[in-house]
């Protein structure tokens, strides 16, 4: 597979008024260490150009499979989505929000794939699993 990737990861997480704004700027932080992030009207906003950070977490808790199956899930053409629970992500760890909404809000996940395609980016940074270990190519 090509080594040069174009990606864009458009993120977003809503600031309440029980919360401590840099808390939550760190929690996008701890999980996108090279997004550029800003607060914008009630939400921390943030860009980035990969998920490095992301596939080590979800090769170190060991949750490929369910990552994989949140981005599958949740994809329209070349973009897949996810959310994130923010308190796991203070702590730097990947809990992906699913059903009810986390009283604490969400991190919420956009990326655009154009290249390489959706589905040989998402093998990269979640590869399939066999016995619960990546299967190489």
């Amino acid at each position: 597979m090509t080594e040069i990737y174009r990606v864009d990861v458009e993120i977003t997480a809503p600031i309440y008024d029980t919360e401590v704004t840099s808390r939550v700027a760190d929690a996008v932080g701890n999980i996108f260490p090279n997004a550029e992030i800003s607060e914008e009207f009630g939400e921390i906003r943030a860009e980035a150009h990969a998920l490095d950070h992301v596939s080590e977490l979800l090769h170190q808790q060991e949750i490929l499979d369910t990552a994989r199956g949140e981005f599958f899930a949740n994809r329209d053409g070349q973009t897949f989505s996810f959310a994130l629970k923010k308190q796991a992500a203070f702590e730097d760890r990947i809990n992906f929000s699913v059903g009810e909404p986390d009283e604490l809000g969400e991190i919420s996940v956009r990326v655009r794939v154009d290249e390489p395609t959706l589905e040989e980016y998402i093998d990269h940074i979640a590869p399939p699993t066999e016995d619960g270990r990546p299967v190489e190519k």
